[in-house]
C-alpha cells in the first residue's frame, strides 16, 4: 500500500505546484487588465461637489441620497479600490453551490470601468479564479479552474442589450454606491423620479447606455437596492434575458462618503430569486480628483 501513499504524495504536489503556475499566470493577466483600465482613464470635472449646483432640479428621493452621502465640497471620487470576501454561488443552475471568495476590484469614474479580481475555492486546493471588467469599453467575464482550465471566456463592445459590454457597464453603474460622486448629474447621470422612495437613471459610455431603477431606504436616504428589468445571463449555451438585482446595507463612512459595507446581487427568475453573490467590504480605498 505504500505506492499508494506516494501517488497522493505526488498528486498533491502536482495540484500544488498547478494552482502556483496558475495563481501567477492569472495575476499577470490582472495586471495587464488593470494597465489598459488606467491608460483609458481621463480627468474627473468638476473636482469637488457643489451641492447646490448638482441638486438642482432633482427628483426630491435623489436629492435626499445625496444629502446623505455626500458632504458639500468634498473632492469627487476619481478611482477606488475596494476589497470584498463573502460567498458566491458557482452554480448557475439546481441546487446551489455556495463557496467562500475573496475578490480583488479597481473602478475608475472616467472612462468608467472595473476589473474584478474573485477567487473561489471548488474543491480543496482547486480555485475557480473569475475576471469580470468593464476596460475601455470591453466587457470581459473569464471564470477559469486554477487560472489555467477556462469554463468560458465571453469579451464583446456591441451596444446590444444582451452583449457581454452592456451588462458588465451595468455592473459599474449599480456599485455607483460605492462611489457615489459617479452618479451625479456633471458626471453624465440623468434621473427620473419614479415614486417617493425610487428613481431611474440613465448612464452612457459611448454607444453603451443603461438605464437602472435606484430604490431608496426611507428613514436614511441611501441606496437600498438597484434593479435591472433585463441584463444577460448565461445558461448553458445561450444568454437569456432576466431581472437582475443588488442590493446594499450596513451603511459606513469612509473618506466622508456613506458607502456600504455588505451587498447581495441576485437573478430574478421564473423559479424565484437565485442569489449568486454575498459580500463584505473588507477594505476600500478611494483617489479623489485633482
Amino acid at each position: 500500500m505504500v505506492w499508494i501513499k506516494w501517488l497522493v504524495m505526488v498528486l498533491a504536489v502536482l495540484i500544488v505546484a498547478l494552482g502556483a503556475f496558475g495563481a501567477s499566470r492569472w495575476a499577470a493577466n490582472t495586471r495587464e487588465l488593470t494597465e489598459r483600465l488606467e491608460a483609458s482613464r481621463a480627468p474627473i470635472g468638476p473636482a469637488r461637489y457643489d451641492a447646490a449646483r448638482e441638486l438642482e432640479g432633482l427628483p426630491a428621493p435623489v436629492q435626499r441620497f445625496f444629502l446623505a452621502v455626500l458632504k458639500d465640497g468634498q473632492h469627487m471620487v476619481s478611482a477606488v479600490t475596494i476589497e470584498h470576501c463573502g460567498t458566491f454561488n458557482l452554480a448557475a443552475e439546481g441546487p446551489d453551490q455556495w463557496e467562500p471568495f475573496t475578490s480583488w476590484q479597481r473602478s475608475t469614474m472616467r472612462r468608467p470601468g472595473f476589473v474584478w479580481d474573485g477567487r473561489a475555492s471548488m474543491l480543496p486546493g482547486v480555485a475557480v479564479h473569475v475576471h469580470d471588467a468593464y476596460v475601455a469599453g470591453e466587457g470581459i467575464l473569464h471564470p477559469a479552474v486554477m487560472g489555467l482550465v477556462s469554463l468560458t471566456e465571453l469579451r464583446g463592445t456591441s451596444p446590444e442589450p444582451d452583449g457581454v459590454a452592456v451588462g458588465e457597464f451595468m455592473r459599474w453603474f449599480a456599485e455607483g454606491a460605492w462611489y457615489p460622486t459617479a452618479l451625479l448629474p456633471s458626471q453624465g447621470v440623468h434621473w427620473s423620479e419614479v415614486d417617493q422612495h425610487s428613481a431611474l437613471a440613465t448612464a452612457s459610455d459611448g454607444a453603451v447606455s443603461v438605464t437602472l431603477l435606484f430604490r431608496f431606504d426611507p428613514p436614511s436616504g441611501v441606496i437600498a437596492s438597484v434593479r435591472a428589468e433585463a441584463r444577460g445571463r448565461t445558461v448553458g449555451p445561450t444568454v437569456v434575458m432576466t431581472p437582475w438585482e443588488g442590493r446594499w446595507s450596513n451603511y459606513a463612512e469612509v473618506d466622508g462618503l456613506r458607502v456600504p459595507m455588505k451587498g447581495e446581487v441576485a437573478w430574478i427568475t421564473p423559479q424565484g430569486l437565485r442569489a449568486y453573490w454575498r459580500g463584505s467590504t473588507v477594505d476600500i480605498r478611494y483617489e479623489p480628483a485633482n
